[in-house]
């Protein structure tokens, strides 16, 4: 498809913006900007990330996406971590060539959750049991009316350490660091931006009008002359309304679930006091 505007893309950057719990709205969202990125052929990219994490597989997918976005039009992408760029959120931001963090920025938790709930005590409490015909012993693995058996916990273990494994290579080839130099870190902790810059997890601190400057330089634009064409991110009314706790209540709402995500009860976690 031939764009007839194309010429005006090539003298503007982009800017998407991952914001809230990553599910399979946002991937969609945020998939279908990069798309367009990539068919009008914008020079560069700013990924305003400010996000807790969220699932795996969307936060993969993301990911992949922009890989394949600087490796076939050689776009410069920048992202820019915002008040907490944690988990699934870091996943997708060593995906760009350059990242930079607020001093303050929270950023880390990289790692894998698997959590379910067990209310069998509850259930026994209330005077309600569950017949369950299965084909097999491992069928019904995290039922919520009985505790795990010791073979399903290794089965889980080794699911959580496979993941745990691919974050692990992704963080290392996208950072440019050893395996063990990221396992020194990526032990489920959290920390600032300040702490990341010594890691090697982030390249500068600053803002995101820092970050937009540096995606214009490595571009070839004027950071002065450049207009950003944003990427509007769309929220639902109760996001609108609520934030980012309904996104995360919404996220936990399924049983059990396999997470890139920092867990904050739909809380802030970093915030000044006046």
């Amino acid at each position: 498809m031939i764009w007839p505007f194309r010429p005006k893309f090539r003298k503007q950057i982009a800017r998407v913006e991952i914001s809230g719990a990553i599910a399979a709205e946002t991937r969609k969202q945020v998939l279908g900007a990069l798309k367009i990125v990539e068919q009008r052929k914008f020079p560069a990219l700013l990924l305003r990330i400010d996000s807790p994490g969220g699932t795996v597989v969307d936060s993969q997918e993301i990911h992949a996406a922009i890989e394949r976005l600087r490796g076939k039009n050689d776009t410069k992408i920048i992202a820019s971590f915002g008040n907490i760029s944690a988990s699934g959120g870091v996943y997708i931001g060593v995906s760009a060539d350059r990242i930079v963090a607020n001093p303050g920025t929270i950023t880390g938790s990289i790692g894998v959750i698997l959590r379910g709930n067990n209310l069998e005590k509850l259930l026994d409490r209330v005077g309600v049991s569950f017949k369950t015909i299965k084909s097999g012993p491992y069928k019904d693995i995290l039922a919520f009316d009985r505790e795990l058996t010791d073979p399903e916990r290794d089965i889980l273990q080794a699911l959580i350490d496979s993941s745990y494994g691919q974050f692990i290579g992704v963080v290392a080839r996208g950072r440019q660091l050893e395996p063990e130099a990221v396992r020194g870190f990526a032990d489920g902790r959290v920390f600032t931006g300040e702490q990341a810059l010594e890691y090697g997890l982030v390249d500068r601190l600053g803002t995101e009008e820092d970050a937009r400057c540096w995606a214009c330089e490595l571009a070839g634009l004027d950071p002065e002359k450049t207009r950003t064409f944003t990427f509007e991110q769309k929220k639902s009314p109760i996001d609108r309304v609520l934030g980012r706790s309904a996104a995360l209540a919404r996220l936990d709402a399924t049983s059990a679930r396999i997470d890139f995500e920092l867990a904050t009860n739909g809380q802030p976690l970093w915030m000044y006091h006046p």
